[in-house]
């Protein structure tokens, strides 16, 4: 692991959405929809900050890796949520894989969340929650990433 993991992102994208349309758990209908990427390194490449763009909103990510501990942080903010950035999520990279871990709270629900990172020349990005501690999974979103 290290401050590289994620040089694969740097650059824009198309990205190809599959996601829950309504809160995780409690419904099940999946919508698709299209958007752009464009992610950046910051800080001698141990930050990288990207944007994304979709029909009606934008988003933000910005992920930093603390070589003190050795893991990596994601926060995500958007304009669906303003004036919020949500709690980081913490993991790292195994190879090709990166899997992260983090608590929040969704539509009043306490959560456990999952980013799974697949690098590559096409990455994918997963997003999971757990409403009983870890224990189980359900997979709400899932991008496709191919470069623009």
């Amino acid at each position: 692991m290290s401050e590289n993991d994620f040089d694969f992102l740097h650059g824009r994208w198309h990205v190809a959405n599959r996601k829950i349309a309504d809160i995780p758990g409690r419904g099940t209908e999946w919508v698709e929809f299209d958007a752009t990427a464009e992610a950046r390194p910051l800080l001698g490449g141990a930050a990288i900050i990207d944007g994304f763009f979709a029909d009606g909103w934008e988003g933000m990510t910005l992920r930093q890796y603390d070589p003190a501990h050795d893991v990596w942080r994601i926060w995500w903010a958007s304009t669906r949520a303003p004036g919020r950035l949500d709690p980081p999520l913490e993991g790292w990279f195994a190879g090709e894989r990166g899997v992260f871990l983090g608590d929040d709270v969704v539509g009043g629900h306490p959560v456990r969340l999952r980013f799974d990172w697949t690098a590559g020349s096409e990455p994918v990005w997963q997003q999971a929650f757990s409403y009983d501690g870890g224990e189980t999974w359900e997979t709400n979103w899932v991008m496709r990433f191919t470069r623009a």
